[in-house]
């Protein structure tokens, strides 16, 4: 099979390689998927720089996300699922090989169906950011009737957070964005209002939109940025969920926080309880028979094209999320 892979960290044009590798065999309780289109994801840059972990094995086949059919099962399987279209969660996580390949062996659990209606290049978007995003309005309680604020909203986690967020019952939807295109992409996903970080007081304009009561929920992409305003904007024991940061640390003002008892629930997607993932799919998979959600593919390369496709990931400028067709 044609596959990318990289052996040690670095660069990604200097460490990626494109070739031929073996095709895997599904083992006991697996299944062999033909990968159609493979998501990139931030993680997926970080981990082949080094930035976030050393490489763990001698060759690593990259992403976790990816989408395509079921070719072959292994023993333990019903062979039904052979022809079943299916997305793939954690394909990359704590194992040596992704979805950067023309095939795929893992746990059949991780090959989820995908809804007729529902294209591949949307199916390699589900498994970190569509799954970080729900977890990160369901946790603790949800967010009916709840006023929120997604931060980050024009980005991938942040797109489908906006969407959760109102198909949940919120009852205001917030975002941070930093620029009139990006506030467009989260105002059409369905946020009330965009607050520009870059140019405004975030905190001061929250607390301005929502009659100065403040936000239930912030859905967090950066903890380092955002953590000194959380006393500011939170409601009285609101949450902030987080889900990522742009540092290695976070600094909070205690005093205020501690006497309005705001709490912040850490959590990685990679990471979710069987039952938590197991709510978030049942979720997803009912929203997308129903067709309710809005995709949003900013690009689309071809595995040839790995390398410049961490490289656009890493800059930071895409609306939206990355695919390659495999």
């Amino acid at each position: 099979m044609r596959a990318a892979w990289y052996e040690r960290n670095g660069p990604a044009a200097e460490v990626i390689t494109i070739g031929e590798m073996p095709t895997p065999a599904p083992g006991p309780g697996e299944v062999l998927v033909r990968i159609a289109a493979s998501g990139v994801n931030p993680s997926d840059w970080k981990t082949r720089s080094g930035r976030s972990r050393p490489i763990a094995w001698p060759r690593i086949i990259p992403h976790s996300d990816g989408a395509g059919t079921i070719e072959a099962v292994g023993e333990g399987v019903p062979r039904g699922r052979i022809g079943e279209r299916v997305w793939i969660w954690n394909g990359q996580w704590k194992r040596a090989h992704g979805t950067a390949a023309e095939y795929i062996a893992l746990p059949a659990a991780q090959a989820v169906r995908l809804p007729d209606g529902t294209g591949f290049d949307a199916g390699a978007c589900l498994g970190i950011p569509a799954l970080t995003a729900l977890h990160a309005v369901v946790t603790d309680g949800g967010v009916t009737g709840q006023r929120v604020l997604v931060t980050g909203g024009a980005g991938s986690v942040g797109h489908y957070a906006i969407q959760f967020a109102r198909l949940l019952g919120a009852a205001q939807v917030i975002a941070t964005v930093s620029g009139p295109e990006k506030a467009a992409h989260a105002l059409a996903a369905g946020a009330d209002a965009c607050v520009n970080y870059r140019s405004e007081d975030v905190a001061a304009r929250v607390l301005d939109l929502t009659g100065g009561q403040g936000v239930e929920r912030v859905v967090e992409v950066d903890v380092t940025g955002n953590a000194a305003l959380y006393a500011q904007l939170l409601s009285p024991f609101g949450l902030a969920a987080v889900y990522g940061a742009n540092g290695a640390g976070a600094e909070f003002s205690f005093g205020p926080a501690i006497l309005k008892g705001v709490g912040v629930r850490f959590f990685i997607v990679y990471e979710l309880t069987a039952a938590q993932r197991a709510t978030a799919i049942a979720a997803l998979q009912g929203w997308l028979e129903a067709g309710l959600l809005r995709h949003a593919i900013a690009a689309r390369m071809t595995l040839a094209d790995c390398a410049a496709a961490h490289d656009a990931v890493e800059a930071g400028r895409l609306i939206g999320n990355l695919v390659l067709e495999c």
